[in-house]
C-alpha cells in the first residue's frame, strides 16, 4: 500500500523540516522527487540523502513567489503526477507590530508562491487527466493564535486555495487537499528557541511543547505519513478537505 513507483512528485521547500521529510519518504516509496529551493544548498543535500538510500530525486534552485522562475522549473521537469506546495516562511507579529514589508514578504511567498505553483502545474495535469495536489497550510488557518496575525493571513488563504482548487477541477480527475500541523520539531523551532530565548532552550521547548494537548511537538516523520497517504492512490477518493495534525490542538485546546 501507499506505493509511488512510477510516480513523480514535485516538492517546495523540500530542502529543510516537512518538506525534506516528504520528499524523503516519497522517493523511499518509489517516487522520482524534484526538491525546489531557494537555498540550492540544502536541496542537494535532501537529494544526496535520497540518492544514499537508492532513491531517485533532483534538486531545482527556485524562488516561488517568482512566476517566471516556477515556469521554468516546471517546463524542465515536463511531466509529473503529485505536487506538494510547502514552501513557507514564518512571521511573529499582531495586526499593528507587523510592517509593510514583512506582511509583502510573507504573502510573495505563502500566497503567491501557492498560486504560481497552482498555475503551473494545473494545465500539466489537465494535459495528462490527471493529478494530486497537496498544500501545507497550518493550525493557524483555523483557529485565533497569539502574535501571527500574517502567518495566519497566509495559511488561511492556503485552505481557501484549496477548497477552490478542489471544487474547480473535479471534472478533471485533479484531486488537492491540505494539512494543517500543529507545532513540528524542526531544526527551525531549534534555531527559533535559540535566537529568542538564550539560555532558557530547554524551558521554551518544553512550553511550547506542552501547548499541544498530547504533551509533545509532532514529527517530521509524521507529517510525511499523512502527506503519503493523501497523495497515494488510496487516497483516490479524497479531494477538498484539510487534514489536521495536531496533537489535539484545535479540538481539545480549552
Amino acid at each position: 500500500m501507499f506505493s509511488l513507483e512510477q510516480k513523480t512528485a514535485l516538492v517546495t521547500g523540500g530542502g529543510s523540516g516537512i518538506g525534506k521529510g516528504i520528499a524523503l519518504l516519497f522517493a523511499k516509496q518509489g517516487a522520482f522527487v524534484h526538491v525546489l529551493e531557494l537555498n540550492m544548498q540544502t536541496a542537494e543535500e535532501t537529494v544526496q540523502e535520497i540518492l544514499a538510500d537508492k532513491g531517485r530525486a533532483k534538486a531545482h534552485a527556485c524562488n516561488v513567489a517568482d512566476q517566471a522562475a516556477v515556469k521554468k522549473v516546471m517546463e524542465d521537469i515536463g511531466s509529473f503526477d503529485i505536487l506538494v506546495n510547502c514552501a513557507g516562511i514564518a512571521h511573529i507579529g499582531k495586526a499593528d507590530t507587523t510592517t509593510e514589508a514583512d506582511f509583502d514578504r510573507i504573502y510573495q511567498v505563502n500566497i503567491k508562491g501557492v498560486y504560481n505553483c497552482l498555475h503551473e502545474a494545473i494545465p500539466v495535469f489537465r494535459a495528462q487527466k490527471k493529478g494530486v495536489i497537496l498544500n501545507v497550510a497550518s493550525i493557524a488557518a483555523l483557529v485565533g493564535i497569539n502574535d501571527r496575525f500574517a502567518y495566519s493571513m497566509s495559511k488561511g488563504a492556503v485552505y481557501a486555495m484549496t477548497l477552490s482548487v478542489a471544487k474547480d477541477y473535479l471534472d478533471e480527475n485533479i484531486r488537492c487537499n491540505s494539512i494543517s500541523p500543529a507545532r513540528v520539531h524542526t531544526p527551525f523551532v531549534d534555531g527559533f528557541i535559540a535566537k529568542n530565548y538564550p539560555g532558557k532552550e530547554t524551558e521554551m521547548f518544553e512550553k511550547l511543547s506542552r501547548s499541544q494537548p498530547i504533551g509533545r511537538m509532532g514529527s517530521v516523520e509524521e507529517v510525511a505519513a499523512l502527506s503519503l497517504y493523501l497523495c497515494s492512490d488510496e487516497a483516490g477518493f479524497i479531494t477538498g478537505n484539510d487534514y489536521p495534525i495536531d496533537g489535539g490542538f484545535i479540538k481539545l485546546n480549552s
